[in-house]
């Protein structure tokens, strides 16, 4: 799933490109976030996060030096703030994985505009028209479809990738109001350092503790560090490529297109992701997960027309 809020884009110049882009985009991260649930097995959240920061910051790094944009920031504290909350929406989403399928947790975090919506009533005193209050009636009644059906989980794993959307949400706002003037690649480094070092800090707190850890995917959120992990290695490795690619492609969209329609696509993971979560992993999508996850496209395709 995206992992910036892009500032304000360029002119639209080039729509079909800006188009293809952000469709490439989702289809690279609904494909390879599904790989999350394999590295669960193994390692932790906090460890696969951490080793992903590494590589990733690294990639930043190299598509800086090729001019595509400056990675350090003009306010720092803003972009750290901003960062920190995007990064514990992510966490979130990425430690749901382990338990649910990836439509579960992808209606879960795309709850973020429906959030954002509300904050902006709530926190900045915005009005909005009866078009965006059906939406968010539509989108809430799409979660609830979703994540109804809990094959097992507990009530609270459920709860997860919605507390993230809502972290997510307060990082958009953070975006708009705060970091407008930063570059993408100074935002998106934030996020990956951010996650890092919550990731360490989470792994020592870990190595103090010393729970007790279930095995398999049920120790993803308690495990401490591991190695050497050959065997998921290789998906990190392709965790952090392919993540920095989609995120690139996300960053030309925005740049190529005009905002709110190019946002409108974005919800094409809620398919991208089921569809590779069924050909990859075997995951069962219900007729009621569908139709949920329709409402919940609807929604986000209302409250990205009427923001306009």
């Amino acid at each position: 799933m995206k992992e910036t809020a892009l500032s304000a884009a360029a002119s639209p110049t080039k729509p079909l490109a800006a188009a293809g882009c952000m469709i490439g985009a989702m289809a690279l991260l609904g494909f390879v976030d599904n790989y999350v649930a394999t590295i669960a097995l193994e390692i932790s959240v906090w460890q696969f996060l951490s080793v992903r920061a590494v590589m990733a910051v690294s990639l930043i790094a190299v598509l800086s030096m090729l001019g595509l944009g400056t990675i350090w920031p003009q306010r720092l504290w803003a972009v750290g703030l901003r960062s920190v909350l995007v990064a514990v929406g992510m966490l979130l989403y990425f430690g749901s994985l382990a338990f649910m399928p990836i439509a579960q947790s992808l209606a879960g975090l795309f709850t973020a505009p429906i959030f954002v919506l509300l904050l902006t009533v709530v926190v900045l005193k915005q009005t909005i028209g009866p078009w965006r209050v059906l939406a968010v009636v539509v989108g809430f009644s799409g979660i609830l479809l979703v994540l109804g059906v809990q094959q097992g989980a507990p009530g609270w794993i459920m709860l997860m990738p919605v507390a993230g959307g809502f972290f997510y949400a307060i990082g958009s706002l953070v975006t708009r109001i705060l970091c407008a003037e930063e570059s993408t690649l100074s935002m998106l480094a934030g996020i990956m350092t951010s996650q890092g070092v919550i990731g360490v800090c989470v792994l020592i707190g870990l190595a103090i503790i010393d729970p007790a850890v279930p095995e398999g995917a049920q120790g993803f959120l308690l495990r401490g560090w591991v190695w050497p992990i050959p065997s998921v290695f290789p998906f990190i490795v392709l965790q952090a490529v392919v993540s920095v690619a989609g995120v690139f492609l996300l960053i030309r969209a925005y740049q190529w297109g005009e905002a709110s329609q190019v946002s409108v696509l974005e919800y094409s993971i809620m398919i991208f992701g089921p569809f590779f979560g069924w050909a990859l992993m075997g995951q069962v999508i219900t007729r009621l997960m569908i139709v949920g996850i329709v409402l919940i496209m609807v929604a986000g395709g209302i409250i990205a027309v009427r923001s306009k």
